[in-house]
């Protein structure tokens, strides 16, 4: 029996896992700087977390959520997105005490799942670099965070950004334009579609949401939730939009962007950018304010942001970006073999190198000298060493350095009893003189 991966779901060889290494490296630096330390929660939850937390309507729950009952009978949902299982140890742990300096400042890179078609950037196993910010319900707080995920992608030089942002007001808002917005699409009902139909008098701001042709143009002249606002909300997106032009950070309103999770607030948005891949105005993150969510999860009140990045959607925009991305180990030495009677010392002398520091490969099959040395070459290793009998004999192994060619002969109990380090910068000097 063949066996193959599930539909929808990744293999990251060493090739790929590189390059992954390095933007999560890379990322790790600019959140520090953010004062961002990392959490790591469970990749199964309760599905109640989600259906309440995320929303009943939200497609992810009601199409997307891959769910089952474990052994004991429990309804157990695999994490389809990562604020809530974050807000989830944040009131089991309770780190809303006095005793934790406010906000708290959480990150984490995890897998995520959710049942799509899958497509190119779209996997049903995928990835999210994702932050929470919970205890301040400043305005500072939303563009500093929001500016945080900017300047992770211009940290790769990622160009055409487009920061596009709305408000959705508080619980009454709402409350408020969701009639107002029933009593506007409820003549227009036969032309939507079907999901539209179900979710008008359920969510009907998931109307604004919806992908399909027909509902984009009739949701167009629909009144703004903008129109909407409380004195408090109006205000704090004012700040919001007057915090934005003082960092020169360029941003759009998109009256009609409400997110696809129920548990939103006040400040949303969206980071495009354009990619021939995707098409125009792809959505490389999304984010917004969820101050009730701690408290619908059994928390006390707690104002909360956050945000989550696509990670497979950035490793193509870099990709395709042909961007530079370094070697994350390169290899200092590979050890070229020449006879069995070498394969006692090699190990050795491997181990030696490699408790000083240096990054090493050796021979293992016995190969012709030749292509050793191509092997060594293809992996781009800054030295070749060579041990042969006649090397033994000696007590010497020769030393290449491949970028000039030259060779020296270095005494091996030198080697295994000294500075190694120290001695490969005197070789290396010497041999490029």
């Amino acid at each position: 029996m063949s066996y193959q991966k599930i539909k929808g779901t990744p293999d990251f060889l060493p090739e790929d896992t590189n390059k992954w290494q390095y933007i999560e490296n890379h990322a790790k630096e600019i959140l520090a700087r953010y004062q961002f330390k990392e959490v790591r929660t469970p990749i199964f939850e309760q599905f109640e977390l989600f259906s309440r937390g995320v929303g009943e309507t939200s497609d992810i729950v009601s199409k997307e959520m891959y769910d089952f009952y474990d052994k004991g009978n429990r309804h157990i949902a695999l994490r389809p997105e990562g604020t809530a299982g974050v807000v989830r140890s944040y009131v089991e742990n309770k780190l809303y005490g006095p005793e934790h300096h406010k906000p708290l400042k959480y990150y984490y890179i995890a897998p995520m799942f959710r049942y799509e078609r899958p497509q190119k950037g779209r996997m049903r196993q995928f990835h999210q670099l994702g932050v929470e910010v919970f205890g301040s319900s400043n305005p500072a707080t939303d563009v500093e965070t929001m500016a945080l995920a900017m300047d992770i992608f211009k940290s790769f030089n990622i160009k055409n950004l487009k920061l596009v942002i709305n408000s959705l007001g508080n619980i009454e808002t709402r409350k408020i334009y969701r009639q107002a917005l029933i009593n506007y699409l409820e003549p227009h009902f036969d032309d939507l579609s079907k999901d539209s139909k179900e979710r008008l008098y359920k969510n009907p701001l998931r109307v604004l949401d919806s992908k399909n042709k027909k509902d984009k143009e009739i949701v167009a002249e629909a009144p703004s939730i903008l129109d909407y606002l409380d004195e408090n909300s109006k205000n704090n997106f004012e700040t919001v939009k007057e915090y934005l032009e003082a960092l020169d950070i360029n941003y759009e309103i998109d009256n009609n962007m409400v997110r696809g999770l129920d548990y939103y607030n006040d400040t949303i948005f969206e980071i495009m950018t354009e990619d021939p891949d995707f098409g125009s105005n792809t959505t490389v993150c999304a984010g917004g304010r969820y101050d009730g969510l701690v408290e619908e999860i059994g928390g006390p009140s707690t104002p909360g942001f956050g945000f989550g990045i696509g990670l497979e959607r950035l490793v193509m925009l870099l990709e395709n970006m042909e961007y530079d991305f370094p070697e994350v180990a390169a290899l200092d030495i590979f050890i070229v073999t020449i006879g069995k009677e070498t394969n006692k010392e090699a190990i050795k002398l491997a181990s030696v190198l490699r408790a000083a520091g240096l990054n090493v490969e050796r021979e293992f099959l016995n190969r012709k000298p030749a292509k050793q040395f191509k092997t060594a070459d293809k992996l781009n290793a800054k030295y070749v060493f060579t041990l042969g009998e006649n090397e033994l004999n000696k007590g010497t192994i020769n030393v290449k350095l491949l970028e000039t060619g030259k060779e020296t002969v270095l005494s091996l109990d030198k080697v295994s009893k000294g500075n190694i380090v120290e001695y490969l910068e005197e070789i290396e000097n010497s041999l490029k003189d």
